[in-house]
């Protein structure tokens, strides 16, 4: 029977960094990962590449009952943090769009081996392939009860850490775990949902949606008072891309989307122009000028694409316009959480300490990154809460 300072169940960002910061301050830590590998998630982020956080980051990236919580974790880590902490093991960013920042190597397998480098240079222990079946809390601290391919073991420890991620994807180890722990001690959690996830269309406009497939257009995408200005992508299910995942994690069953096609431009002046100029072209001709051809023709379906542009009526031209600049859908779903980046809700902030992430209930035990009512943008966002928290926890286990 072994027992350490504290256990980490999750090998995931969140996992990695509050071991790697615990054992950086001489703590005995027992990591407990389900892969083979610790870092799954992080390996294929963005596309392998791994956005590790975005130099934009304020609480108003995140979704959250409370998201003014984060406060009292990002000031304890912030995102120069984040950036002087992997220039000091040898990652130097670059920046993308939108504030975006990559590894130089574009390697995300770089990321996870800083965190393996620490963790063997402190001495801790990782076991893999490993599953958690039962956490108790005794007068000592915790005990976890795991099987792996060897056979049935117990650690005990004085401080238990759930960073076991959220609900997607399946195919990496996740599960519902922690949200399973925090409602065996009797937490509340916020009701949960796939976020960053592609939106589904399906009745009589599905064909229209599924024709269009592998056209992307830059667009705002509208929801709730909420917007998003990024490409936009059909598929042969519905809609993706940056702006739909974006949005995806404010929109709610039921509820209608707008999408402005042509953002940068009023194409109600763009009409007025070629009227002004004799407004002999047609109108697939102007929206040659701005969109695919697939996609006009596709347009065809709504509006008269084979008028000349002097021959409109003031309500054709309302019609074009409307369409363009506020073009409406209503998603019949989402596409899961196998297809989802992350998971929205968790374990609710109120239960936990604003500085420490301890809950309230049940000292010594702690809970962070995906598995916390904290849902961040697409974009970097989200891995840097995981370091924050993970960082948080580190300082108090």
């Amino acid at each position: 029977m072994n027992t350490y300072d504290a256990i980490i169940i999750g090998g995931g960002a969140c996992g990695l960094m509050c071991a790697a910061q615990a054992g950086l301050l001489g703590k005995k830590i027992l990591l407990l990962e389900r892969n083979e590998k610790v870092g799954a998630k992080i390996l294929i982020s963005g596309g392998g590449r791994c956005n590790y956080t975005n130099t934009g980051t304020t609480i108003a990236n995140f979704i959250s009952a409370n998201p003014d919580f984060l406060h009292g974790i990002f000031r304890q880590w912030t995102v120069e943090d984040t950036i002087d902490f992997f220039e000091a093991y040898g990652i130097r960013g670059q920046e993308k769009t939108l504030g975006q920042l990559f590894p130089e190597t574009n390697k995300a397998k770089d990321i996870v081996a800083i965190f393996s480098k620490i963790l063997y240079e402190t001495e801790q222990d990782i076991a893999l392939n490993t599953l958690v079946k039962s956490v108790e809390k005794n007068a000592d601290g915790f005990t976890v009860h795991v099987e792996n391919p060897r056979g049935e073991y117990q650690y005990n420890a004085k401080k238990l850490v759930i960073a076991s991620g959220g609900l997607p994807v399946q195919k990496l180890g996740a599960s519902d775990l922690g949200l399973r722990i925090a409602k065996q001690f009797g937490l509340e959690v916020v009701g949960t949902a796939p976020a960053l996830v592609p939106l589904t269309i399906t009745g009589k406009d599905a064909d229209w949606y599924s024709s269009l497939s592998g056209n992307s257009v830059f667009s705002k995408v509208s929801v709730a008072g909420i917007s998003f200005e990024e490409n936009m992508l059909f598929t042969h299910w519905g809609l993706s891309g940056p702006a739909i995942l974006q949005i995806s994690s404010y929109w709610r069953p039921g509820h209608e989307i707008s999408i402005d096609l042509l953002p940068n431009f009023d194409l109600d002046n763009l009409i007025k122009q070629e009227r002004q100029s004799g407004g002999k072209r047609l109108v697939s001709q102007l929206l040659n000028d701005y969109f695919s051809r697939k996609l006009v023709d596709a347009l065809g379906k709504y509006l008269v694409l084979d008028t000349k542009i002097a021959s409109l009526s003031k309500a054709d031209a309302k019609l074009i316009v409307d369409t363009i600049h506020r073009f409406k859908v209503k998603p019949a779903g989402d596409k899961g959480y196998d297809k989802a980046e992350v998971m929205r809700g968790g374990v609710s902030t109120a239960e936990l300490h604003s500085k420490t992430l301890m809950s309230k209930k049940i000292e010594g035990l702690y809970f962070g990154g995906e598995t916390v009512d904290i849902t961040g943008w697409l974009g970097g966002y989200n891995f840097q809460w995981a370091w924050a928290s993970g960082y948080a926890i580190a300082q108090d286990i």
